[in-house]
């Protein structure tokens, strides 16, 4: 896969991505450097999801920002629940375009509790002190 496709992110996407995004507050009196546009740090978001590099390792080319900026943008998503309202706005124009097949649904335990079929915790064992065995008898 090319290094541009790793990058890419469709018009239709980012319409959706963009209506979930927290609107920028800029300070007035000390602005501080401007702002990295929203989409090119999502789209180095995808990035790295798509290559699997660490967020130090994202290459830095045309007018792309880094990686570490790119990751602090995620934090920042992550912490105003934005992934979270993506994942339901994404589900819910699959299911109405008719192109979610729950059939092929997958639960793990990172969704759903997953207990074993275990009735009874097993019995701990002692951490206290007790006699050492001897090993030459």
């Amino acid at each position: 896969m090319a290094l541009e496709e790793l990058w890419y992110v469709s018009d239709e996407l980012w319409e959706v991505v963009a209506r979930e995004l927290p609107a920028p507050v800029r300070r007035f009196r000390f602005p501080g450097r401007k702002r990295v546009p929203d989409r090119l740090c999502f789209e180095g978001i995808v990035f790295v999801l798509r290559s699997g590099l660490p967020w130090r390792r994202v290459p830095r080319h045309d007018d792309r920002p880094c990686g570490v900026t790119c990751w602090r943008r995620f934090e920042e998503w992550a912490s105003d629940g934005v992934w979270d309202r993506l994942h339901e706005s994404l589900v819910c124009e699959l299911g109405v375009a008719g192109a979610l097949d729950l059939d092929r649904a997958i639960v793990d335990s990172s969704q759903a509790l997953a207990k074993k079929g275990a009735n009874l915790s097993a019995k701990a064992r002692s951490t206290g002190a007790a006699r050492a065995s001897n090993a030459t008898s």
